[in-house]
């Protein structure tokens, strides 16, 4: 049986991108964003509270890894990307131990800036199962742990002005806002039009609160609800309608909208919307899905790839955090190298 034509474009693709990954070392990419420690308890919940109805969790092993924008440095590293990464930490015990963990990576930590008397911001997640009876354990709270005063603007006009100095000689720009104080309009404003004008791609991941930060950007991601949530405070009929008034809204060039089991949606401000089906076939956690999506919009655009090759990279590495073991994995160039080959192999058998 003959392969159709969309099949052939599609397995170029993938081939296009597999190709890609090999070709960004030494590449250089700035990346400007908040930081946070994630730091998982796993255990067995067997039993209730005797004076409330919650588990009790037995905690067996704990694991911390760094989280937000550091997530993306360790993803761009390890595809061979140079990053230039600009950061705060507070001078505690989990800021040194985010620092200490990229140190390890290889990690460039010059443009990581540490505050005096600030605590750095831990997400504990708590996991547990039924010890026994259940293999996969689920989530069964999140607390967070953070300073309770904003950062001053002058940080981020700091690590916004550090990051210029690099900016010229890189061939992508990455924007991680999680409101925590490392981005503010001006900064993000400042870096973007520097990018624009240099010809760099602009990838940016931003809170839906602070979009006026992501304004003129190449390409913003949003969560599925969160575009729900944006379609209905535009009123508008359908998802396509409400991401094309985002779109020229803020100047944008494409959204993506990341679906988990739901795939990943490509929308553009000249071209057609592109939908990439979820292939994960036991999807298990979404832990760092927008960081392993941002990653792979990096590496595609920032290998001068066109935006529906980057929509179908970030829909692999979107698959890859779905099918990860430990919610703590970052998308790597073995683990997304290897899924890229088994879709191209699957697409040319099931045309047989």
């Amino acid at each position: 049986m003959a392969i159709d034509e969309d099949t052939v474009s599609r397995i170029e693709s993938l081939r296009r991108l597999r190709s890609s990954l090999n070709d960004m070392e030494g590449s250089h990419v700035t990346l400007l964003g908040d930081v946070m420690l994630d730091r998982y308890h796993h255990g067995y919940a067997n039993n209730l509270n005797s004076i409330a109805p919650v588990p009790v969790l037995k905690i067996f092993q704990t694991d911390e890894s760094p989280g937000a924008a550091a997530h993306i440095a360790r993803g761009l590293n390890s595809i061979g990307l140079d990053v230039d990464f600009h950061t705060f930490v507070g001078n505690d015990r989990e800021g040194k131990a985010i620092v200490d963990m990229l140190i390890e990576d290889g990690i460039t930590v010059t443009g990581i800036e540490s505050v005096t008397d600030r605590h750095t911001l831990v997400k504990i997640r708590f996991f547990g199962s039924r010890e026994s009876l259940l293999e996969e354990s689920q989530i069964l709270l999140q607390a967070d742990r953070g300073p309770l005063d904003p950062i001053e603007n002058s940080m981020s006009d700091k690590l916004a002005n550090n990051a210029m100095k690099q900016l010229e000689n890189s061939c992508a720009l990455v924007i991680s806002d999680y409101d925590n104080g490392a981005v503010t309009v001006a900064s993000a404003s400042k870096l973007i039009g520097a990018a624009r004008k240099n010809g760099i791609p602009v990838i940016m991941d931003p809170k839906l609160t602070g979009l006026e930060r992501s304004r003129g950007a190449t390409v913003v991601l949003v969560e599925m609800r969160g575009m729900e949530l944006m379609r209905r405070r535009l009123e508008s009929s359908d998802s396509a309608s409400a991401a094309s008034e985002l779109i020229s809204t803020y100047d944008w060039d494409a959204l993506v909208v990341l679906g988990g089991i739901n795939g990943v949606t490509l929308y553009q401000s000249e071209g057609e919307v592109i939908h990439f089906d979820c292939s994960s076939p036991t999807p298990k956690q979404q832990i760092g899905l927008h960081d392993a999506a941002a990653t792979a919009l990096a590496v595609a655009l920032g290998n001068g790839l066109q935006m529906e090759d980057a929509g179908l990279l970030a829909a692999a590495a979107c698959d890859c955090i779905l099918t990860a073991e430990a919610s703590q994995e970052f998308v790597d160039i073995d683990t997304l190298g290897t899924w890229l080959d088994e879709m191209v192999w699957q697409m040319q058998i099931s045309e047989r």
